[in-house]
């Protein structure tokens, strides 16, 4: 059984919880509000589903409220950052905010972040970015619990590793392809095993690097303790790409890289970002660009519909169609899901409606 909220109930209801947990009013609602975003996007794996491990993550000391982005190092349109620990949500959308401005002066802009805590959606990112007519380029890794296998391994490695590019298309929503490195999201994983679902073949290893349909073996320690694995999607060439983002949003940024034993009970997520920002007005290129982009999106669109589908998809599309339809019909949060978030907010003498 879910619950159903409007979205300002459950943006209150959060915000509540993230106050008694340390957060300022002002930080308590950014974060509150990006959860929620995600969820109307019809991503709830990075949705309000995630307060019960930022909870738990402040509680421990690995998540520090009211924590700011530091600048490290500034050449113009070269930034270094450091996220110490703060909600990602936060640091990020500062982070987002220097390079935007720096991108707009000097055309563009490689900027690094380095220990930021869950930065959650990163289309989030990009979504700021192309609406400001900036192209952009985002590498993250994931220092948390090692959950995708290497190709070829049969146990956890690294994590899930997203990768997401946003342009800007005029006179329409943008292109914002927005997507870990894993087959599914560890997230996803999470909410299945909470609806108490399945989920298809050659998704998942178990923890003897058997071949699995059940969520729970990434979500819950199996019976020897050992957890299972997600596998990286097309083989080989997701793994690369999940590589790639551990070099450039681990080792390049600073933050590190995934090389270690790991504390299971360790909540607290911290990620690395590589970005790139480019400005096509600065670069020269913003007539022919508009122009040669509107013409390859209508060349695709205009193309036959296979068969199951209501039109040809274009990334950024079904995040719109999400955002309609959940902003007038309310957010199902499944029945397993609140229960965690409302032990979450007793945790911190919040109580919320059971």
């Amino acid at each position: 059984m879910c619950k159903t909220f409007q979205a300002a109930e459950l943006r209150a209801q959060v915000t509540a919880v993230l106050v008694a947990c340390g957060s300022s009013p002002e930080e308590a609602e950014t974060v509150a509000a990006n959860l929620v975003l995600a969820n109307l996007s019809g991503h709830d794996s990075h949705g309000v589903g995630m307060l019960p491990r930022y909870v738990d993550a402040v509680l421990e000391g690995g998540l520090k409220p009211n924590h700011s982005v530091q600048l490290v190092l500034d050449t113009g349109s070269l930034l270094t950052l450091d996220g110490q620990r703060g909600y990602g949500q936060i640091v990020g959308e500062q982070a987002m905010a220097l390079g935007i401005s720096r991108a707009k002066t000097h055309g563009s802009c490689i900027m690094t972040l380095a220990n930021a805590h869950h930065l959650g959606r990163i289309g989030h990112f990009a979504e700021m970015a192309v609406a400001q007519g900036l192209v952009s380029l985002h590498f993250v890794n994931v220092l948390s619990r090692p959950v995708v296998a290497p190709f070829g391994g049969a146990d956890g490695r690294y994590g899930t590793n997203p990768c997401c590019i946003g342009v800007p298309l005029k006179g329409r929503e943008p292109f914002v392809l927005d997507f870990a490195t894993s087959r599914m999201a560890q997230g996803k994983m999470r909410v299945a095993h909470n609806e108490g679902r399945r989920v298809e073949p050659g998704m998942l290893i178990d923890e003897h690097g058997q071949p699995s349909t059940d969520p729970g073996v990434v979500v819950v320690p199996q019976s020897n303790g050992l957890f299972g694995a997600l596998l990286a999607f097309g083989e080989h060439k997701g793994y690369g790409l999940a590589v790639a983002c551990e070099l450039l949003g681990g080792a390049l940024t600073g933050g590190g890289t995934w090389h270690q034993s790991c504390n299971p009970d360790v909540r607290a997520v911290v990620n690395g970002m590589l970005t790139i920002l480019i400005d096509p007005v600065r670069l020269g290129a913003q007539a022919a660009f508009e122009q040669e982009a509107q013409a390859f999106i209508d060349w695709l669109t205009a193309g036959p519909v296979a068969p199951g589908f209501d039109a040809v998809q274009i990334a950024g599309g079904p995040e719109c169609t999400y955002r309609k339809q959940r902003l007038a019909d309310g957010i199902a949060v499944d029945a397993q899901t609140w229960q965690e978030m409302v032990a979450a907010g007793h945790k911190v003498g919040v109580t919320l409606p059971n």
